[in-house]
This record gives C-alpha cells, sequence and structure tokens, in this order.
C-alpha cells in the first residue's frame, strides 16, 4: 500500500458490503450489451479489467427495469426478467475473484427514452421533453407510476440473487426519477407533482419497494443530480429538502450533477477541476450523516486523498478515468503515479461514441479498452526493427507499443520536444489537461530500453537505410489548412500582424490582455479549433464572432462538448455566422460573404481556423526507395488525413497487427 494515500486504501463497510478501498468505478454506459439485453462477455472483459486494477467497488451501468418503455441507448443491458440472470451471475463470479465490489444500477429512462428504438411513445411526469428538441412525452397513469415502483422492486431482488453486493436506484441526470423530481419536467396537479414532498413522492416509493425485497442488510445507493444547473431547475439547496422525503432507507448518496441540458456538468467538460463537485457531496454528508459519493475530472490520487480526508465525501468516484487507465487504483497503491494513462476529458470515445453516434465506447488515449495490457505476453520471436517517423501522439504510441513487445525501435522528431499539436493546444489554458497524455507518452517511453529517441533530428533517407528497418511507420501529422483566399497568406503569422493561425495564437497568449473588453474578435473556422480560440476570448470580455462555412458550428463536436460550447456562447453573446465564407484577408479585418451578401469584420485580432492537412513530406520518397524490398511501410494518424488523436492513437497501436501479419509475434 502507497502510505501516502491511507484514506484512499482504508476500507469501508456498508451494511453487509465491504470495500478494500475508497475508489469506486461510477456507472457509465457503453454499448457493450447484447441486441437481447443481456450482458455480453465484451462487458465481463470490460469491467473484469478495472476489478484486476484494484478498484474497490465497480458499479455497473443502468440497467432497465422496464423494457422497452424505459430502455435507453442502443444496446443498454436489462434487468427485468429472469433471463439476464444468469450473465449477471457470471459477471459477479468474475469481479469477485479479484476482490473487487459489485453493484448494479437500476434505471428507467422516461423521457430520455426514444421511440426510434422502442417503438412507444417516451413516458413522464408530465408532457415535457427531457432536452431541448426532444421528443414530447406521455405523462403517466397512476397506476401505471405503481406498476413501475415494483418492477424497480423485482430488477434489485434479482440483482440480489445474481450476486450483486449492492443496487444504485438511478434519481438523476433526466432519467424518469429525475423527470418526477425536478420542477423543469414535472408540471403534475395530483400526489406526485407540485411542492417538493410531492415530486419526492415517486422516489420514495421506489426505494421503499427495494428494501422491501432485498431485506435491511442489503446496500441502496441512489445517484442525484445535487445541483441541476439548469433554470428553474432544483439547487443543492432544493435537493438536500428533497432527500428529507426519502433518505431513510439510503444507505449512501451518489452526489451527481446536472441534466440532459447541461450535460458538460454530468459528463465534466475539461476546464472543469479535479474533484471541483466535492462540496455537493459533502453538503448531504453533513446534513444526512450518511456515506456519500464524489466524483468530477478526480485524475490526481492527492486530490482524491484530500477529499477523503478533510471530510467531504467517503467514495471517490471514477468514471471516464478507469476508461482511460484500468490499473489507476493499482499505480498507485505501488508508487507508480507517473505510470497513470490520465483521462484528459475529452469525451470524445465515451459519451462522444455513445451518445453522439451510437457506437460502443472507445478512449482517445486508451486503445485497449477491453483487453488492457494483455498485448504486453505477446513477444516478437525473430529480430525486427521499427523506424518511426514523427514523434506526435501516433508516433509515440506506435513506438511505444512496438519496443513493449521487443522491436528495436527509433523515433525520429524534427522538433526538440515531443508530443506534436497536443502540446501544442494543451498550452490554451482550458485544454491544459491535453498535455497529460504526451507526458504519459514520453514518460512511457523513457522506460523502454530499446527505444531511441532522436529529437531536433529530421528523418531522412540515409538516416532510415542505415537502421535496416524492417516496418516504417509515417507519424508526421499536420499542418495548419491555408486555401489561396485574397490576403491571407500575406497577414496570417506575420510579424506585427493582426491576424493570427492556432499556431500564432498559442504562441501570443502572453500578450494578450486578461481584460479584453472593448476588442473586437473575429474568427474563421466554426470547427473545435476556432471554438477554442472563442472559449478563451469571450469569458474576457471580447466582443466575439465565429464565421462557418457550413450551417451548423460545432457539427462534429461530442454532445458534452458542443453542449458547453453553447452555452458559453450563450452566456457571452457570440455572434454566430454559419453559412457565410471568407473571401478576403485585410490588415485588420475580414471580408465574408452569407448568400449574397457581403459584408466587412473589422477585428483588434483575428483568427483563421479552417482546419489541418496531412503532411508527408518523406513519405513518397521512403515508399520508392523500399519498393523492392520486404520492408512494410505504413502511413498513421493525421499524416493520412486530419481527424482525431484518438484515430491517429489506435492505428499506431494497431502496429502489432502488422507485426502479426508478418510473423513477427
Amino acid at each position: 500500500m502507497k502510505s501516502n494515500y491511507k484514506n484512499i486504501f482504508s476500507p469501508l463497510t456498508i451494511k453487509n458490503m465491504t470495500m478494500k478501498n475508497r475508489i469506486m468505478m461510477t456507472p457509465m454506459g457503453t454499448n457493450y450489451g447484447e441486441q437481447t439485453g443481456e450482458m455480453s462477455f465484451l462487458h465481463i472483459n470490460y469491467y473484469e479489467e478495472r476489478a484486476k486494477g484494484g478498484v474497490g467497488l465497480i458499479m455497473v451501468e443502468n440497467a432497465s427495469v422496464d423494457s422497452p418503455l424505459g430502455s435507453n441507448g442502443t444496446t443498454q443491458i436489462r434487468i427485468d426478467h429472469d433471463n439476464f440472470m444468469p450473465r449477471f451471475f457470471k459477471l459477479c463470479e468474475t469481479i469477485h475473484s479479484h476482490g473487487a465490489c459489485i453493484g448494479l444500477q437500476l434505471n428507467h429512462a422516461g423521457a430520455s427514452a426514444q421511440s426510434k428504438r422502442t417503438n412507444m411513445q417516451p413516458v413522464s411526469a408530465s408532457d415535457i421533453p427531457s432536452k431541448e428538441g426532444g421528443e414530447i412525452p406521455r405523462p403517466l397513469e397512476k397506476d401505471e407510476i405503481y406498476a413501475i415502483v415494483k418492477k424497480y422492486g423485482e430488477a434489485a431482488a434479482r440483482a440480489q440473487a445474481a450476486g450483486f453486493d449492492c443496487v444504485e436506484i438511478h434519481a438523476g441526470h433526466s432519467y424518469l426519477i429525475s423527470q418526477f423530481m425536478s420542477p423543469t419536467t414535472n408540471k403534475r396537479t395530483d400526489e406526485f407533482g407540485g411542492c417538493p414532498e410531492n415530486r419526492a413522492r415517486f422516489a420514495k416509493l421506489v426505494i421503499e419497494e427495494v428494501r422491501r425485497q432485498v431485506g435491511p442488510m442489503f446496500p441502496i445507493f441512489v445517484r442525484l443530480s445535487a445541483d441541476e444547473f439548469v433554470e428553474g431547475g432544483n439547487t443543492l439547496e432544493d435537493t438536500l429538502e428533497l432527500i428529507s422525503y426519502f433518505e431513510k432507507e439510503v444507505d449512501a448518496f451518489d452526489v451527481s450533477a446536472g441534466l440532459n441540458s447541461s450535460i458538460q456538468y454530468q459528463i465534466d467538460a475539461n476546464y472543469l477541476k479535479d474533484g471541483w463537485r466535492s462540496y455537493m457531496a459533502k453538503a448531504v454528508r453533513e446534513k444526512y450523516g450518511k456515506p456519500c459519493i464524489t466524483m468530477g475530472n478526480i485524475r490526481d490520487p492527492r486530490v482524491a486523498d484530500d477529499i477523503l480526508g478533510r471530510g467531504d465525501a467517503d467514495i471517490i468516484g471514477m468514471g471516464r478515468g478507469l476508461i482511460a487507465d484500468p490499473h489507476w487504483v493499482k499505480k498507485v497503491a505501488t508508487g507508480r503515479e507517473d505510470e497513470i494513462r490520465k483521462c484528459i476529458s475529452c469525451n470524445i470515445g465515451c459519451a462522444g461514441n455513445r451518445i453522439g453516434v451510437n457506437r460502443p465506447i472507445r478512449c482517445t488515449i486508451n486503445p485497449t479498452v477491453n483487453s488492457g495490457y494483455d498485448y504486453k505476453k505477446h513477444k516478437v520471436n525473430k529480430p525486427c526493427n521499427v523506424v518511426v517517423i514523427g514523434g506526435g501522439t501516433a508516433g509515440l504510441e506506435a513506438a511505444c507499443t512496438a519496443a513493449e513487445v521487443g522491436c528495436t525501435t527509433f523515433l525520429f522528431e524534427k522538433k526538440d520536444v515531443l508530443g506534436g499539436l497536443s502540446v501544442e493546444i494543451s498550452k490554451i489554458p482550458d485544454k491544459k489537461r491535453l498535455g497529460d497524455f504526451p507526458a504519459y507518452l514520453v514518460n512511457r517511453a523513457s522506460k523502454l530500453t530499446n527505444l531511441f529517441i532522436f529529437k531536433g533530428q529530421e528523418a531522412t533517407l540515409p538516416l532510415i537505410k542505415a537502421l535496416h528497418p524492417n516496418i516504417i511507420v509515417n507519424a508526421t501529422g499536420s499542418n495548419p489548412l491555408l486555401p489561396p483566399i485574397k490576403g491571407l497568406h500575406d497577414h496570417i503569422d506575420k510579424e506585427g500582424s493582426k491576424v493570427a493561425s492556432i499556431a500564432g495564437m498559442i504562441n501570443s497568449l502572453a500578450e494578450y490582455p486578461e481584460d479584453c473588453s472593448g476588442k473586437k474578435v473575429v474568427v474563421i473556422g466554426g470547427g473545435a479549433v476556432g471554438l477554442d480560440v472563442v472559449e478563451y476570448f469571450a469569458p474576457k470580455g471580447a466582443d466575439v464572432s465565429i464565421v462557418e462555412m457550413m450551417p451548423q458550428i460545432g457539427k462534429d463536436l461530442d454532445p458534452v462538448s458542443k453542449c458547453g460550447t453553447n452555452a458559453l456562447m450563450k452566456k457571452y453573446n457570440v455572434n454566430q455566422m454559419p453559412n457565410t465564407a471568407l473571401c478576403e484577408v485585410k490588415a485588420d479585418s475580414f471580408v465574408v460573404k452569407a448568400g449574397e451578401e457581403e459584408k466587412e469584420l473589422p477585428f483588434d485580432y483575428g483568427f483563421v481556423c479552417l482546419g489541418m492537412r496531412a503532411n508527408a513530406p518523406i513519405l513518397d520518397e521512403v515508399r520508392e526507395a523500399f519498393a523492392d524490398t520486404d520492408v512494410e511501410i505504413l502511413n498513421i494518424g493525421d499524416s493520412v488525413r486530419a481527424r482525431r488523436i484518438i484515430d491517429g492513437v489506435q492505428e499506431g497501436h494497431n502496429i502489432l497487427s502488422t507485426l502479426a501479419d508478418m510473423d513477427y509475434l
């Protein structure tokens, strides 16, 4: 045990369950379930990897108590029938073999269900969608409410019989119980609406029914949106009152936040500090004297231990952090903090995949979400030299992976710093978490004695040939896209110019005033990079405009970032100009065109962020030089085409497939 973190590694007993440490894996949808609603073996592998990693309690993602009406997601697991119990038993048996406790979250999606998946109109407390633009639900009749209450109890009894150590009732995040408790979605006039006691009645009935069916010693957790962070929604003080009506049979509170329309506080945006929510858990804990869980971008073990030490919470919830590094707990326990692959809160592979495009979850920085470190068990069966050109995140992942299975690996990076574009973007204050990933890769690389890194050294053909490569990986990244627009090349990133690219902006961060009131900022390009610029200047008081040629600004953002960005632009009155093209760049203005109308936008600071273009300066030469050999040449990451970090990292890790295909593994 790492004695520095005695709070993390102290056991905790709740009723008849004892956790070996204070880290709980929070419930997160995966889209790993079978179409039937049964848990898959992919699921079991995923949760087992986190149990191997030392977590104290795994709270399995929400299981439907009433399908299809209450189902959430495309392949949500179910607990509304005995048929699903055998696979749950296998899961519990597997997790227990590694010394972890396991619970199951019970849920009814209510208005968050979608008729295109269920073939049924969603139901709720009232006929109010769970988010802007959502489907209009049908208000539940009283007899239906009582029928659903009973289904929660039956589901909990099944979970108990299947071997789970506890259950968690989901009463937050715009699901059915939350829809009854929130004044934003409950407009009923009967005993289930109106005053706080009435809005809490459904939750009370559910909890009491669950207790009746599982008995007095089986732990019941309740997850809450303690502060909904929406206009007219429940505040922390409101929630503290609501809890008073149902807390009697609750053994622990999972104190979360946010609704569908404030999802950036539910699935934390990257700029929110480690442990920022802990004050909410503290308030619940102090008022009701029951164990509380807090979560919220907690990546640093010192932050986790401090929260526990000062009594804000009893358990630290980690979700995405354990997707990124399933062995977080074990690394902290054994003094290997520098090896933690810290989640960067990008929300792309997890929330972006699952909520945004109905894919199974992945992770930007962890290409082995399910299989963990199993790949390291494989070693090359004969000498293999690998040359990697480019030391960004894709190149580093390829180099580290190749070296970890025994290849003699050489990496060339023409700059003096490894990490590529991610290092540069992380210099923007709200993007600093991004820098944790290249730092992890550099540290990982430094421990590999068969990986030789040449910084400040451009890869040339004679150098590459001298290393007798069997595999060459080109990972030279991308450059800003600068089309032939009148005046653009004359002004952008020139000394004394007011026009900059994202690189120019980052290099000038120290020169921008903290208070930009009265300054006009115009950003050309409504993608992720342009929005980074908006997010930097708008809170500083600048008058910001953003111009995008396509109909929608931020079209390809993940749902969490999109929600947060839209809220920020609304708060700071950012002038959004979709369907508008840049025609000309002048010294202190942009000429743009919307339809047939041209207008000039003056600025104090102008930024052109039109995306990136693949950069592969040596690739053709390398291909030609090795055309008549058996050397395998791979082109990965942004040097194929400009994309996201997740794509390059996965392609870097896929060098294992190449090694296998070439009979090296």
